[in-house]
């Protein structure tokens, strides 16, 4: 095929060039977007430059190999369709389309397999299919699996439905009842929320990342942002439709994709898999829902939620309508996917007085697909995220009045194409894509900001404008199945990833006030450079999947990484077990050890730009008592016996985590499950901040270190209970421990610079909760009636007593809040049939009903005036208040 011999040219006379560029992935065709990982790369070193020089040769050899099988597969005339619908028998009696089966196609030629998974209507289709007998495959946890041969004539077209049955049922893994073979086709155990969970399970935003909160291990800080693995999400990773959709310069989860485009979100602590890298916490994976070939839609959240004060309507509290669009725009050539998400929300703050005691969100999400079959076995998949946020107020609390906060406002977009290429040698998927976002953050005024025992006044100091982007090519071969001792599922590949940004930071005077108001500290700044940077980063990897039996799988596999801001060459292998004993298949065993390899913070790559700081200290009546302090803004070398020197060279290393893990899931009964699963992950080479202030006289400085390290330990007992599939029940217990260094770039730069920067501690981790209990059911009532309930009781969030001059007083984070309960739940009723009085705008199901959280109003206090020379020092603040709101959704 010509396509096929112009990748193979252009990637043998571009072999210098791939170091500004991102290669990587994995195939796996069918009517869904093929699954693809990825990773990144830099080839400014000269010993990344030969690795890739010969790696892309490699490829390229390769590609020409197989290059006249490409020519000939695309040659051979092939338009037969193999598709159905996967069913199972609701409560009523009547079929119910089951959603998210895996269906897989193995044709008896020993060609690689196709795989797909069923839309909203339980369908799937496999398109450009030449004649021949195929094996028919299809499995989702919870349910029996199935197995078909069908014979398919050229140009021909096969329907083969499916009825299947329920199973035992566990979050993360198959366990099948009844004699049924288990499932160890993966080493790793992957917790997962489908589309049908985000939607009935009762949250105030309908976003992924207010799902993650249900998996155990994934804590929300006080801050906002997300915890996996004991570390913030600025270490983690968020793949959607396998590629990267993080901040390149925080790290955060920045990029939305709207819930009704989402298939399935899962969480993976251990991702033993070598084509996952760019992490040292968790990974969090979206699938998207592949372009429907029947058109269908769906309306929800349509109606505004008034607000009401003393009685009175003073307006509308939110406003938060999601509309979703799919069909084919030509038949059978061309799948068409938006879905458009729209916000206004005001959510008030317990303990500010109204009306100024809301912080003010307003923005949209949108996301287009396409899906296009260009050949018999040629499969082109683009999308584009587009979307802009921004928040007023949006670090208020009952400490922090509207006056003293900052808005942070982001917009940016994503746009991509993933070309798939099915040949009789390999499979071959290439991915495109590009990720621009620009994000700011500013305060309500230029002022200084004042610092008292009560809590924040005046101005926030800081203001920034940041404008970053990512670009990623990604190609990599899945060959076909050997036979061997078993059965190896291999793949390899090259990622490349190149980062990059620009900005600025300003920043106004900090005072810090005594309790008698007198002052006692200020922080000025001297103007900061221009903020830029970039990174270019080389991944290898190659990975094999062995099936040695029906009881028994290894994962095997090894990624090699160049950075040209952190490491010039990193090595991490990772290997995962799946063990089944005995015969009857109920008792499942995971084992696992990796190590991962971080992306490089840029905002460490630029740290000696950032604004400089002065220190003065004044005694009671406002004399300084003596000169005032430069903080030199440096990078610092460790050296023996825990010092430090200080130099303008940046350190080349990045945070490097090693992870291992064991687990045991045992069938209780045909529809329960339990488990028990131990893990340790311990960080090195954390970039931290110090500050360093010598004699008078002498040099003081801001350095950015990285030697800083973390461990975090996690027991999780779990029960899960599965009777229908509106009949699910899940229950955890989790007991951690964090522990680590307090000062990383993250907790001081995200999401907002923080004023007062102390001593670089190791204590207890801000997210550290030793013991929580999540509990989570949908239940099926009589009258089509259903109610979802979430329970969440947990050990409350640690924090710091401090002083005057706002250092910590004691061992830092060893107080804690209150436990924190909350009851949230959802109750509503599905009203099915064509309703006549919404002809044209949704059809043949409707959903109302209403919801609560924090249903009991247990107080749940999210500030506390920790100040110890505060007159109300000890006192809680900021509770969390009761929320009611409705439900009306229509669906297609």
């Amino acid at each position: 095929m010509i396509g096929g011999r112009f990748l193979t040219i252009a990637i043998w006379r571009m072999r210098s060039a791939l170091a500004t560029i991102h290669v990587g992935s994995r195939v796996r065709i069918g009517t869904m977007k093929p699954s693809i990982h990825k990773t990144s790369g830099d080839a400014r070193h000269k010993s990344g430059l030969r690795r890739v020089s010969s790696f892309a040769s490699t490829i390229a050899i390769v590609f020409a190999l197989i290059g006249p099988p490409l020519c000939h597969a695309q040659s051979t005339p092939g338009a037969g369709i193999i598709q159905g619908t996967v069913t199972r028998m609701n409560e009523d009696g009547q079929p119910s389309p089951v959603q998210g089966v895996r269906v897989t196609l193995t044709p008896e030629t020993g060609a690689p397999v196709l795989s797909t998974a069923t839309d909203d209507h339980g369908h799937y289709s496999f398109k450009g299919l030449a004649g021949g007998s195929y094996t028919i495959d299809g499995t989702l946890e919870g349910f029996t699996p199935f197995k078909e041969v069908v014979k398919l004539a050229a140009d021909g077209s096969v329907t083969q439905d499916f009825s299947v049955k329920l199973s035992a049922v566990s979050m993360s893994v198959e366990v099948q009842g009844q004699g049924e073979t288990l499932s160890t086709e993966n080493a790793n155990s992957t917790p997962t929320i489908t589309n049908k969970q985000e939607t009935d399970l009762p949250r105030e935003e309908q976003k992924f990342k207010e799902a993650l909160p249900l998996v155990p291990g994934v804590v929300r800080a006080s801050n906002g942002t997300l915890n996996m693995k004991g570390t913030a999400e600025n270490q983690g990773m968020l793949l959607v439709d396998s590629g990267e959709t993080v901040d390149p310069v925080s790290g955060s989860f920045s990029i939305p994709v709207p819930l009704d485009a989402i298939n399935n979100l899962s969480v993976s602590k251990t991702p033993y898999g070598a084509e996952f890298g760019g992490f040292s916490g968790g990974l969090a994976i979206i699938q998207t829902k592949p372009p429907s070939d029947t058109w269908t839609h769906s309306i929800e959240d349509a109606i505004p939620i008034p607000r009401g004060r003393d009685g009175h309507l003073v307006g509308v509290e939110a406003f938060k309508p999601r509309i979703y669009v799919s069909g084919p725009l030509m038949k059978k050539k061309l799948d068409f996917t938006e879905a458009l998400d729209y916000d206004i929300d005001k959510k008030p703050i317990r303990g500010v007085a109204w009306p100024i005691n809301e912080t003010k969100t307003q923005g949209f999400d949108s996301f287009t697909a396409f899906q296009a079959t260009l050949s018999p076995r040629h499969v082109l998949n683009a999308s584009v995220i587009v979307f802009s946020r921004h928040q007023l107020y949006a670090d208020i609390s009952s400490l922090v009045p509207q006056t003293a906060s900052s808005n942070d406002g982001q917009r940016g977009f994503s746009v991509g194409a993933t070309d798939a290429i099915h040949m009789d040698s390999a499979d071959l998927i290439t991915l495109f894509r590009f990720n621009g976002i620009q994000s700011n953050g500013n305060p309500q005024a230029l002022g200084d900001m004042l610092l008292t025992p009560n809590g924040r006044q005046g101005d926030f100091f800081n203001s920034f404008n940041r404008t970053a982007g990512q670009f990623q090519l990604q190609p990599t071969l899945q060959l076909p199945v050997k036979n061997w001792h078993g059965h190896h599922d291999i793949k390899f590949g090259v990622d490349l990833t190149y980062r990059f940004y620009s900005g600025s930071s300003e920043s106004d005077p900090v005072q810090i006030l005594r309790e008698n108001s007198t002052l006692a500290e200020t922080i000025s700044f001297m103007p900061g450079g221009s903020l830029h940077s970039n990174d270019t980063e080389v991944s290898e990897f190659a990975q094999d999947n062995w099936t040695i039996n029906n009881h028994f799988t290894v994962d095997l596999g090894a990624r090699l990484v160049s950075q040209s801001a952190g490491r010039p060459i990193a090595f991490g292998p990772r290997v995962g077990i799946a063990f089944s004993p005995g015969q009857n298949h109920k008792t499942l065993i995971h084992l696992g050890s990796g190590i991962f390899y971080d992306r490089v913070p840029l905002l460490t790559t630029d740290f000696t730009d950032n604004p400089t700081r002065v220190i003065t200290l004044f005694d009671q009546n406002g004399v300084p008592l003596g000169p005032p302090t430069v903080l030199t803004n440096v990078y610092l070398q460790p050296g023996p016996g825990g010092i430090f020197t200080p130099t303008a060279n940046r350190p080349k290393e990045t945070a490097r985590n090693i992870t291992s893990s064991a687990e045991v899931d045992r069938e209780l009964t045909r529809n329960a499950v339990f488990r028990v699963s131990f893990l340790a992950s311990q960080i090195s080479n954390i970039a931290v901040v110090i500050p360093f202030e010598g004699p008078v006289g002498s040099s003081s400085y801001l350095g950015l270190a990285k030697n800083g390290a973390s461990r975090y330990y996690e027991l999780e007992a779990a029960f899960n209970y599965k009777l229908s599939e509106r009949d699910v029940f899940s229950v955890s217990y989790i007991h951690t421990y964090a522990r680590g260094d307090l000062n990383t770039i993250a907790d001081i730069y995200v999401p907002f610079e923080q004023a007062v920067i102390r001593p670089n501690l190791v204590g207890t981790l801000p997210s550290s909760i030793p013991d929580r209990v999540v509990a989570w059911g949908i239940f099926a009532l009589p009258w089509r009636l259903a109610v979802a309930p979430v329970v969440d009781i947990h050990t409350g969030l640690p924090y710091s007593v401090v002083d005057s001059l706002q250092n910590y007083v004691g061992a830092p984070n060893s107080q804690r809040f209150p436990s924190f309960f909350s009851l949230d739940v959802k109750f509503y009723r599905e009203i099915s049939g064509r309703l006549n009085f919404l002809r044209g705008v949704a059809g043949h199901t409707a959903r109302i009903g209403f919801f609560a959280l924090n249903l009991t109003n247990h107080l749940n206090p999210l500030d506390v005036f920790n100040n110890d020379t505060s007159p109300i020092f000890g006192t809680l603040s900021g509770f969390q208040h009761r929320v009611f709101g409705m439900v009306i959704e229509f669906r297609d």
